[in-house]
C-alpha cells in the first residue's frame, strides 16, 4: 500500500500536463466519480452491467481534465491489477476495454444492459 501510494504521488509530481494548481483538484473529483460509478454498480446489482460501469466511471472522470483522466487510468489499472492477483482475472482485458471507452471519451451508453433503470 505505501509502495502504491508512493507511485501514485510521484506520478502526480511529474505530470507535466496539467496546471500544478488544477491537476489535484481534478484528481480528486476523478476519483470521486469512479467511486460513485462504484457505489452505483454496487447498488443496482444488475447482471452484465460491469462494463457500463466500467465505462461510465473513467467517462465522468476524464471529464474533469488531465487530473481526472490520470486518476481513472490509475484507479483502473490498479483495480484490474488487484483482480488479476486474486483470481479473477477472467475479463480483465473486457474491463480494461470499458475504461478506455470511457476515457477516450466514448458513450458509455455502448455497454449498457437491457434493463438498466436510467437512474443509472
Amino acid at each position: 500500500m505505501k509502495l502504491l501510494l508512493a507511485g501514485l504521488v510521484l506520478l502526480l509530481i511529474v505530470e507535466i500536463n496539467a496546471q500544478w494548481y488544477t491537476f489535484p483538484i481534478e484528481a480528486a473529483q476523478g476519483a470521486w466519480d469512479m467511486a460513485q460509478a462504484y457505489r452505483d454498480m454496487r447498488k443496482a446489482n444488475w447482471k452484465d452491467s460491469d462494463k457500463y460501469f466500467h465505462a461510465r466511471g473513467n467517462y465522468e472522470a476524464a471529464q474533469r481534465g488531465a487530473g481526472g483522466r490520470w486518476a481513472a487510468e490509475v484507479i483502473s489499472d490498479a483495480r484490474e491489477w488487484s483482480n488479476g492477483k486474486s483470481g479473477g482475472a477472467g475479463d480483465t482485458e473486457e474491463d480494461q476495454e470499458a475504461n478506455r471507452w470511457g476515457r477516450e471519451g466514448g458513450d458509455p451508453n455502448h455497454y449498457r444492459p437491457a434493463g438498466l433503470p436510467d437512474k443509472y
